[in-house]
């Protein structure tokens, strides 16, 4: 093959890799593991664009890497297959959503294939397969049938629980468990019928039902996520979102609080991630006690990290969602109260959190006695407070918290200093200080007057000193059709689990995939949706699980994605372990990577697997940014005028398609193909060219600057793209997408590729032994790449590769003794050139079986040294000089120069400066 082309190489290597399964990986005790991990994708419609693979080249390039280093890889790739696009476009045209998801999931595996990733395919898993979904429902049981053991630490079997119940009741029992949980002995237990003895179960279970504040959108027939909701609309198509308590699913993932904390402590992540979590999780030190409100039977309970400024409370703040409100607005504040909790409760909580600076509220006219002093508090309702942090309520001090300050500043509160300190601007938080204006605990550093204040609490048993989490319990159901069933069917209203053996719970066909006429979800118009035991049949849950729930277990199955009695066999998932390098973005920081911790830590104490955090090394890859292009048109006219004139004209700027622009340069015909209404456009150029303006951008569709790999493929080949987005910058910043550089990296490979050929394009390799220069280009490179590899360093890496074959193309380097380690040094980043040079060397295996080279330092020695002659302090002359010369040989060899002897012209040197491996210094 004379010259180098990549669709006939890429194509061919790719079918050698897939027919004889070079991927495919096995449990070898022999060997090291290494288990390396993308975040796996949702396939949507759209397919590829050059963003979505730079973290997938990325972790590619570490799993060719160690292979060469005699590692034993696993590396799989899946799909995250439920979700609601799929099924909107299902709404929208009557098709199936596994039909449309079964296509998209074949495009991305084509264009996956088509960049060369070295995926082990034969452990593909995709969360909409009934085979895997069975053990996601099979996980869902186990939550179902274990409660948390806080003396123990972990979950238990609700067996357990029950035996305990049976003989001793509740008492004495630390288990985490709702706050309204009643003490009852094993007399009353053993008297409880079988629906209270259920009721009372699902108080303590790991994942159960409770009526709950969501994010309900009735366009889209489901609850979202606080991450799916933007200024009261869902994200996906723009349908008004309003906050309403509907009977939900729930995970307790706060019991495990504690351990997700911890477990931060021995993953290799970056900080700003595990601070992420740390802040989600936001583990507090407070009190909890209970105000009386005035003239009602009702106590409002509070949580407070500084209990020591009670004194300081000036009102009370309820969450518009608040179970009291309702009964607390008196008639008087009735109209304006009202409507503002209606407004208010709509309010996404990430938008009530992040808006700090609209200040809204309102009075509800009751009042609340301080029990501490007995004084008659104001009640308000303010968004500001969250139903899902604490207990909704918030004990108001405004001069030691800024958003209390700030409310009462601008209704016109009291605002009642009880720290010592300057209050001349705002409130004063006073981390510390001394106690002032509150009675008993006046005079008292805060620690000492929190643990009095607590004291009281306790003794008055109106409080207690407590631990608080900000996180909260996860909702886990969606009223959609498109998502896993859970395995559950109601008798008497309670849940109970369907037998094992009738796992999996398929999805039902129905007649539309809409909620039904009277708001159920859509499973509801599924025939016969029930479940028949010995005692009768039942109606099955008309829920389905969320699009988190697959993607909570996925690396474990990958391990074993064929066991059909187990989610993953015990030697296997003991050899693979947690997943060594996690490739990702950021995004998923406190939802997916924080549901895969707690579900990991829950399958360890049940012994289904030996690991308790998935995901030992993290790296999150940035973004590649689109680079838009402009067309600028001259206003009230179909003329189009070339950027360096435009303002010369009155225009407006267009976007335009990148992909019929090259190097800023507008391909005219393509332009007028483009939209009918360009057919006839005209244009004013310059220097013969119309050059568009450029500028970053998100990359998306309605700015026409998305990139599509296989047409970089196409025109470049694989290799040049993965070679190409590592060049772009450092993995984790944010770079944006320039086809203008891309050329340079498509030469670089055809200079790689005329190493090994002559001119004529015979292959022409030499078994000579190669030259000191060369050995120091090759050696130098090979500590470059490796240094690199280990410090996930890949752009620097492709750079070295660049130097090193202009070095040896300078030296007409042909020599196998060095080609043969470059080809091996440049495979994990562009594996096709590398595995048809390898072939061209001789070898018969792929050269994903050779070993990385070694790196010998002993080629980086100088053995000489260029020596700057100065005479009367003006360099003369250069000498090359042995470094093993002494000082007098160098002496002598620099005055027997005949430079050197030029300029001193017969005269003896007064005096001779000599510095071995640095200078020559005569003074006349």
């Amino acid at each position: 093959m004379a010259d180098y082309n990549p669709s006939v190489i890429e194509k061919k290597w790719q079918q050698y890799w897939e027919q004889n399964q070079i991927f495919n990986a096995q449990v070898n005790p022999n060997k090291p593991k290494f288990y390396s991990l993308d975040m796996f994708p949702y396939p949507s419609g759209a397919g590829l664009h050059v963003g979505h693979p730079l973290g997938y080249i990325a972790s590619d390039i570490i799993t060719r890497y160690k292979r060469l280093q005699g590692f034993n890889v696993l590396h799989p790739m899946g799909y995250d297959s439920f979700g609601l696009p799929a099924e909107q476009y299902a709404i929208q045209t009557g098709q199936h959503p596994a039909i449309t998801t079964e296509e998209n999931i074949k495009r991305y595996t084509e264009q996956l294939k088509n960049i060369g990733f070295a995926f082990d395919w034969d452990k593909e898993v995709r969360t909409s397969n009934p085979d895997y979904y069975k053990w996601t429902q099979w996980i869902f049981m186990q939550l179902f049938n274990s409660y948390y053991d806080k003396t123990e630490d972990k979950a238990k079997s609700i067996a357990s629980l029950i035996e305990k119940f049976e003989s001793n009741g509740n008492a004495g029992i630390s288990a985490v468990c709702d706050e309204d949980t009643p003490e009852f002995s094993a007399e009353d237990w053993k008297a409880f019928s079988e629906k209270e003895k259920q009721e009372m179960l699902l108080k303590y279970r790991l994942t159960y039902l409770a009526e709950t504040t969501v994010n309900w959108c009735a366009a889209l027939g489901t609850v979202l996520s606080n991450d799916e909701v933007k200024d009261g609309f869902s994200e996906r198509g723009g349908h008004p979102v309003e906050r309403k308590k509907m009977m939900q699913w729930s995970m307790r993932i706060t019991a495990y609080a504690d351990r997700l904390l911890k477990g931060l402590d021995t993953v290799d992540w970056n900080e700003p991630i595990k601070e992420m979590q740390r802040n989600w999780i936001g583990r507090s030190t407070g009190a909890e006690m209970v105000f009386q409100v005035k003239g009602q039977d009702k106590l409002i309970k509070v949580f407070t990290t500084r209990i020591d400024t009670i004194y300081g409370v000036t009102y009370l703040a309820l969450a518009p969602e608040h179970d009291y409100v309702k009964d607390l607005i008196t008639d008087d504040q009735r109209q304006t109260a009202e409507a503002y909790v209606e407004v208010a409760k709509n309010r996404s909580e990430r938008e009530r959190m992040s808006d700090v600076k609209t200040i809204s509220g309102a009075f509800t006219g009751s009042y609340a006695i301080n029990p501490f002093n007995g004084e008659e508090i104001q009640i308000w309702v303010a968004d500001y407070v969250l139903a899902g942090y604490g207990t909704g309520a918030v004990m108001a001090v405004p001069a030691h918290d800024e958003r209390d300050y700030n409310f009462a500043k601008h209704f016109g509160l009291e605002i009642r200093q009880v720290i010592e300190g300057s209050m001349e601007e705002g409130s004063f938080p006073g981390k510390g200080g001394t106690i002032i204006n509150s009675d008993f605990l006046s005079g008292l550093e805060m620690k000492a007057a929190m643990d009095k204040a607590i004291a009281f609490l306790e003794e008055k048993k109106i409080g207690k000193g407590k631990i608080q989490y900000r996180m909260r319990d996860a909702i886990f159901t969606r009223q959609r059709y498109w998502g896993e069933p859970l395995p559950v069917y109601f008798k008497d209203g309670l849940p109970y689990l369907i037998d094992e053996k009738d796992l999996p719970l398929v999805l039902p066909e129905v007649d539309k995939y809409l909620p039904t006429e009277d708001g159920e979800p859509p499973l509801a118009r599924a025939k016969d949706w029930n479940y028949t035991t010995s005692e009768g049949t039942f109606p099955l849950e008309r829920s389905t699980m969320p699009g988190w729930a697959g993607s909570s277990w996925y690396f474990f199955r990958y391990m074993d994605p064929k066991n059909e009695e187990k989610v993953v066999a015990e030697e296997i998932v003991k050899y693979w372990g947690a997943v060594d390098l996690y490739i990702g973005g950021a995004e998923h920081a406190t939802g997916h990577l924080l549901y895969s911790r707690f579900w990991t830590k829950f399958l360890y104490d049940i012994g289904a697997v030996s690991i308790e955090e998935p995901f030992q090394k993290m790296i999150n890859q940035g973004m590649i940014q689109g680079r838009s292009n402009f067309v600028y048109r001259v206003k009230g006219s179909n003329q189009f005028v070339s950027l360096g004139l435009k303002d010369q004209y009155e225009t407006s700027a267009m976007h335009v398609d990148v992909n019929i622009v090259h190097n800023d340069q507008l391909n005219l015909d393509k332009f007028k193909a483009w939209r009918p209404d360009l057919a006839d456009a005209e244009f004013i150029l310059e220097d013969g060219k119309y050059i568009c303006g450029a500028e970053v951008e998100k990359m998306s569709k309605s700015k026409y600057n998305v990139v599509n790999p296989d047409d970089i493929i196409e025109r470049y080949g694989a290799d040049t793209l993965r070679l190409y987005e590592m060049f772009l910058g450092p993995l984790e910043q944010f770079k944006p997408w320039n086809t203008n550089g891309i050329d340079g990296v498509s030469k670089f490979l055809k200079k790689l590729w005329k190493l090994f050929h002559d001119n004529n394009g015979n292959v022409t390799i030499s078994e000579a032994k190669p030259s000191a220069e060369e050995l120091k280009t090759l050696h130098k490179t090979i500590k470059k790449t490796q240094e690199d590899l280990e410090n996930y360093s890949f752009n620097t890496s492709v750079a070295s590769f660049m130097i090193c074959v202009n070095e040896l193309t300078a030296l007409k380097c042909n020599k196998k003794a060095i080609l043969e380690p470059l080809a091996i040094l440049v495979s994990p980043y562009a594996p096709h050139i590398a595995e048809e040079l390898w072939a061209i060397l001789g070898h018969e295996e792929s050269i994903i079986h050779a070993s990385f080279p070694e790196f010998n330092e002993a080629y980086l020695v100088e053995s000489s040294h260029e020596y700057p002659v100065s005479i009367n302090g003006k360099m003369r002359t250069k000498l090359t000089l042995s470094l093993s010369l002494s000082k007098e040989e160098i002496e002598k060899a620099a005055l027997e120069d005949e430079t050197v002897q030029k300029w001193l012209e017969g005269q003896a040197p007064k005096k001779m400066i000599v510095v071995p491996g640095k200078i020559v210094n005569i003074v006349l």
